[in-house]
């Protein structure tokens, strides 16, 4: 009596439908890296909406852009896919974004092919120590100066964005060279670009280790000349 007027076919659709459980019910989501071992980031190659959820109806969050600010081939740091009901497959990508530690959805379409990566790096916050992960192993360690208190370096789960070499002159107080994350400050928001997070060399290297920057990461410029022959972009991040 249910589906009076309608020929079986379509009342058996019906049910179904009506049966149909909602799609984070049924999808199943696979988180693939794994930090320090093995680990992913793709480039942008068509700017796209990134979503709440792995669906285009989905409330969108930000669009990617396939250049950076700084005018290089943009990248995220990806880290769970799922398929959905049209077998399309979608990356769960971190953003680089504000608010800080921001995810988002892409369809796998608008990404590159995923680029693996065996390195993490590690920055502490509280014992002024910069540590880089390879293959399971720490290869590299050196002491930092980070955000002061009124400028912190924020905390979270971030990338290396951009490297950019021979950034500085001689004495430039950014050193020789930088690398760009994903991380914004979250207290200078009128900064250029929001205020984007930078490691970097420094001209006082005597004020390392210590609270001594507006949000960015300071080495020494040995060190992070050093830092630069073992890490890739699209590193993960993970700053304590």
């Amino acid at each position: 009596m249910r589906f009076k007027g309608l020929t079986a076919v379509g009342a058996a659709l019906l049910a179904l439908i009506a049966a149909a459980p909602a799609w984070g019910e049924t999808a199943k989501v696979e988180r693939i890296e794994r930090l320090g071992t093995k680990s992913y980031f793709a480039f942008v190659d068509r700017a796209e909406v990134a979503r709440a959820q792995p669906s285009t109806s989905a409330r969108a969050i930000i669009k990617l852009t396939v250049r950076s600010p700084e005018g290089t081939a943009d990248l995220v740091r990806v880290i769970a896919e799922t398929t959905d009901s049209r077998n399309r497959t979608w990356y769960q990508v971190r953003l680089p974004m504000r608010p800080n530690n921001k995810t988002g959805w892409v369809p796998a379409s608008a990404l590159s092919d995923l680029q693996p990566v065996s390195t993490w790096l590690r920055i502490n916050t509280r014992t002024f120590r910069i540590t880089l992960v390879k293959a399971g192993k720490t290869v590299f360690s050196a002491p930092i100066g980070v955000g002061q208190k009124q400028w912190p370096t924020p905390r979270g789960e971030f990338y290396i964005r951009v490297k950019l070499e021979r950034y500085g002159g001689a004495g430039s107080v950014y050193g020789p060279l930088a690398f760009v994350t994903s991380a914004t400050s979250p207290t200078l928001t009128d900064w250029p670009g929001g205020g984007i997070v930078g490691i970097h060399g420094t001209n006082q290297p005597g004020l390392i280790p210590g609270r001594i920057s507006h949000g960015c990461v300071r080495l020494r410029n040995a060190d992070i000349l050093r830092l630069a022959k073992l890490m890739p972009v699209g590193t993960p991040l993970t700053i304590t």
